[in-house]
């Protein structure tokens, strides 16, 4: 079992930044590719970003390229999201989860998930 905990989510002006957390707890967190989705009301929850379990290789959805980073520090078992250039239609519960595959895209390849924090963008 995977425990995992987000943290960062607020409120922000367009243009402006957050970091976001997500602390792994369980199992050894070196082994797990992590991933960061989001859910805005009415909507189906996306895909952000992940980043893979051993080379620490990224990827983005295309919307978020180049203004969000994600980045992970194993030894203190936890990931990052950095939230720069922050737009309305970012606003959304963001989540991060964990997959014991060496990386994957699809909610459904994620075994362990977050409780989810929010952000909100506002105009």
């Amino acid at each position: 079992q995977v425990q995992l905990v987000e943290s960062g989510g607020g409120l922000v002006q367009a243009g402006g930044s957050l970091r976001l957390s997500c602390a792994a707890s369980g199992r050894t967190f070196s082994a797990y590719a992590m991933g960061w989705f989001r859910q805005a009301p009415g909507k189906e929850r996306e895909f952000v970003a992940a980043i893979s379990r051993s080379r620490g290789i990224k990827y983005y959805a295309e919307s978020v390229k180049d203004r969000f980073t994600i980045s992970r520090d194993n030894a203190k078992n936890t990931v990052y999201l950095q939230m720069n250039s922050l737009k309305p239609e970012d606003t959304a519960v963001y989540y991060c989860a964990a997959t014991a595959r060496p990386t994957a895209w699809g909610a459904q390849e994620y075994d362990y998930w977050g409780q989810g924090t929010q952000v909100t963008v506002s105009s």
